[in-house]
């Protein structure tokens, strides 16, 4: 703690001791800020040292905006207390009590003192205690407005000198990074580089804590060493994006783009308008690009076993709901030099903010999609470095749209705690809103049990939450972790030029540094951190990053073993009497066009192209063991003895290569221990099965070869004799003038059939989305089972009579959403009864 700040401190306590009147109360309170505005950082743009601060103030400045935070805060005390109840800590809340900010700066203060003077910290918590104690004094004495002004500037100055007084303030120097937030406000186009405002930097702010402060642009004086962009300087130009620090301390790794520019849409996607890798030592030597190309690569993060972790567009793939192009990212590591790439993670959905927890393990966001509404999960998940037995932590079934965030971001492990924080951010905006806490021993309700607020002042963004709040709800952003209680992270109470603050649970926050022209984020200690373990070796990439100079045989890359225990064991009751006789394997097949239902693969919106690739058996204990193929998000299907799905994921999963998966369930619950079955489960004891394909017509999916035929067969005949009754029209139909090249019959059976999603209005590029619908499947209730079609005809339908596996090409059809097209290419192709495998499979 800089003795200057404990002097004024003192030099405080004294003139409020000797003032005679309300006027010396003020100007004794002015002359204080004064003096600790000069040891405040300067406010200059990135680049070079310090500038001195301007007479302006920026501590007078920040005290004046935190005062009319607070008077709103009171004056819509009503808007917030419904989130009362989930707040991390209650000082951080509006009291009933509170007149006024000196009311609620008093409270929080005395709750920080409170928590930090059992600390080692050599600081006079005694006087302190008695400087705090004479200004609640004050306070319940004075009641005119400008008194209780002058309070509450005091007040403020006694706090930043507690505040820094906290022991686990034991580092002198904060990364952080200067940038414009992206042009798009969107969770996806937020890190596309052709988005990026030229300006910022990499900077490194010194003695945040102390007497004087100092700014410092790492690039200033580095000159690129490699690659595309050798013997240039990044400093002054292009967009910097997602720092990170290694964990000896010593190198800074980092996204940049140039922002070259662009006149042609197909220029957008190009080196020059791209987010690339870099890294950096601290004192701004060896910079080197370690990834370039055509396409978005950031949140670099060095990974125990010495690997960096990434995100990256290079697996290629489209967003499903977008009207423009939207690239999907996922997970990927290289080596520390840029070299062995390999994509983690085959998810079919875009994937964000990657950081090691302290077991080891990645933790970062995924995006939930399959089968379900664009805006219901975007929350936690984890998985080991190498990408194997990716699980979610808690968010993926919200109850309702707004039971919960709508997304959790930058999530982020809480030293010497199981716990994260993470930013409660939008769906359509940049990734900042209110912080969290994340609890993972809590059982997840769907809702908010495992979750706190840590800034209860901001609600949610985007789940209509308290509508008449009036502030902006993207206040908050990259929260660093010091402890449970405290946090870096970035704040502005308007959302729009973020500054660097030192954050508690209990309501305060002190300003380290702001740049007046452009937003300061993702600040981090810059000191070297504990090493997380490190895990085993399962797949090749990792295995050759442990064992240099060896590559493990490829030749059963393609398979992986996956044990089921038991299938019955689930979140959700099964159908009475029910029994499992199969597992049903679905192929998700990522989208390889541009724009949202082009083509529209199904009735539901926004939906994906499938591939069943076939069965496995389940034993009579409810086990299973069978070989999957590595590296394609399925998902599984538990089938009865008719071989209808009884039970369905809506989320993928994937198995890497080497790697052995095991699941108690489906899905089990995370917070109950299974009970040990007596004797092993059945599949164990006998070799993995192989996946029996399913019948022509699924592998690619078709409703042309799958399901056609069979009314062609049973049901046209008897439908075209009786025309006149207006049956539904089962006949092909010229497909090619339907806005969706659907067949009529297709069209014909949609209020029959069962899906998943809105219902199409049939107007080409149709832009209805997903309204909420529950993302738990509910076992017996949807597919063949839920449709007004097979219950109709296992009902009897005149003198039809289907052969078993009619009956089977029906009920899969209706299992499998229901679904037209089987890949995005070659639609055409494919109403004429081709056989069109997917592009990217």
């Amino acid at each position: 703690m800089s003795y200057q700040i404990k002097e004024l401190a003192a030099t405080a306590e004294v003139q409020s001791d000797g003032a005679s009147n309300q006027g010396n109360t003020m100007r004794n309170s002015a002359v204080l800020i004064a003096m600790i505005v000069s040891l405040l950082p300067a406010a200059g743009a990135a680049g070079g040292a310090a500038v001195p601060l301007d007479a302006a103030g920026m501590l007078e400045e920040e005290c004046r905006e935190q005062f009319d935070v607070l008077a709103r805060q009171i004056a819509e005390r009503a808007a917030l207390s419904p989130g009362a109840s989930t707040a991390y800590h209650p000082a951080a809340l509006i009291a009933d009590a509170d007149r006024d900010p000196a009311d609620i700066v008093l409270r929080r203060t005395a709750a920080l003192l409170a928590d930090l003077k059992g600390s080692s910290a050599a600081a006079d918590w005694a006087a302190l205690e008695s400087r705090l104690a004479e200004l609640a004094a004050r306070g319940a004495s004075v009641s005119d407005r400008d008194a209780r002004t002058a309070l509450y500037r005091d007040v403020c100055a006694l706090r930043r000198t507690i505040a820094f007084a906290n022991p686990l303030l034991d580092f002198d120097k904060v990364l952080f990074v200067k940038r414009h937030r992206g042009k798009n406000a969107h969770m996806c186009d937020q890190y596309y580089g052709f988005f990026a405002s030229p300006g910022g930097g990499i900077c490194v702010l010194s003695d945040p804590f102390g007497p004087s402060p100092q700014v410092r642009d790492v690039l200033e004086d580095c000159v690129m060493q490699s690659g595309r962009l050798a013997g240039r300087k990044l400093a002054g130009a292009g967009s910097f994006l997602s720092p990170s620090l290694s964990y000896d301390g010593k190198t800074i790794f980092f996204a940049y783009t140039e922002v070259v520019g662009w006149k042609n849409p197909e220029d957008r996607w190009s080196p020059g308008n791209t987010y690339h890798l870099f890294k950096v030592n601290v004192d701004g030597s060896a910079l080197v690009q370690l990834t370039d190309g055509p396409w978005n690569e950031f949140d670099p993060i060095e990974l125990p076993n010495g690997r960096v972790g990434f995100i990256s567009e290079r697996r290629g793939g489209y967003g499903r709901c977008h009207p423009r192009y939207v690239p999907l990212y996922t997970l990927h590591t290289m080596r520390a030099d840029g070299g062995d790439i390999a994509c983690i993670s085959p998810h079919e959905a875009n994937e964000w903010h990657p950081a090691v927890n302290n077991n080891g393990m990645i933790v970062y966001t995924r995006w939930d999609y399959w089968d379900r509404g664009f805006n219901q999960a975007h929350h936690p998940w984890i998985t080991a470095p190498d990408g194997l037995d990716a699980r979610v932590i808690q968010g993926n079934y919200g109850k309702t749209a707004s039971a919960r965030p709508d997304m959790e971001m930058n999530v982020r492990p809480i030293p010497r705690s199981a716990k994260y924080v993470a930013t409660a951010a939008p769906h359509h905006g940049h990734a900042f809103g209110s912080f969290v806490v994340i609890d993972p021993s809590i059982e997840d309700d769907d809702a908010m049990a495992p979750l706190r607020r840590l800034t209860p002042d901001v609600p949610f963004p985007e789940v209509a939450e308290y509508p008449q709040f009036k502030g902006s709800r993207a206040a908050y952003g990259t929260a660093f972790a010091l402890s449970e209680r405290y946090y870096l992270c970035a704040y502005d109470p308007k959302g729009n030029k973020h500054g660097l603050y030192l954050l508690d649970c209990f309501g305060n926050k002190e300003l380290l540094y702001r740049d007046a022209s452009i937003p300061s984020i993702s600040p981090i200690p810059l000191r070297p951190a504990p090493v997380p373990p490190v895990l085993p070796p399962t797949t090749v990439a990792e295995h050759q990053a442990s064992t240099p100079g060896t590559e493990p045989p490829r030749a059963a890359e393609s398979l992986a073993p996956v044990l089921l225990i038991n299938v019955y064991n689930g979140q959700a009751p099964w159908p009475p009497e029910t029994k499992i006789a199969a597992l049903r394997i679905v192929q998700i097949l990522p989208k390889t066009t541009p724009i949202h239902n082009e083509p529209r693969i199904g009735y539901g919106a926004e939906k994906g192209a499938r591939a069943v690739l076939g069965t496995v058996p389940v034993e009579a204990d409810g086990s299973a063991h069978f070989l999957m193929p590595t590296d394609k998000p399925v998902y599984f299907q538990a089938l009865d003895e008719k071989g209808l799905a009884v039970q369905s994921m809506r989320s993928d999963t994937y198995v890497r290569p080497g790697q052995r998966l095991t699941c108690q369930g489906c899905h089990e619950p995370r917070h109950r221990t299974p009970a040990a079955p007596d004797v092993p489960p059945l599949a164990s004891q006998r070799a993995a099965s192989i996946i029996k394909p399913e019948v022509e017509g699924t592998n690619p999916f078709s409703f042309a070869r799958l399901v056609q035929p069979v009314l062609e067969k049973n049901c046209l005949p008897c439908h075209t004799k009786n025309a006149d009754k207006k049956p539904p029209n089962l006949v092909r139909g010229d497909f090619e003038k339907n806005p969706y090249q659907w067949y009529t019959s297709y069209i014909s059976l949609e209020k029959y059939a069962f899906f998943f999603g809105a219902r199409p209005n049939y107007s080409p590029r149709d832009n209805q989305y997903d309204a909420w619908t529950a993302p738990k499947t509910e076992p017996g209730k949807f597919g063949a089972r839920a449709s007004r079609l097979y219950l109709m005809l296992a009902a009897g339908h005149n003198d039809l009579k289907l052969t078993d596996e009619e009956w089977h090409r029906l009920a899969l059809w209706l299992d499998a959403n229901s679904d037209f097209f089987g890949a995005y290419e070659n639609t055409l192709g494919q109403c004429r009864g081709e056989v069109v495998k997917a592009s990217m499979e």
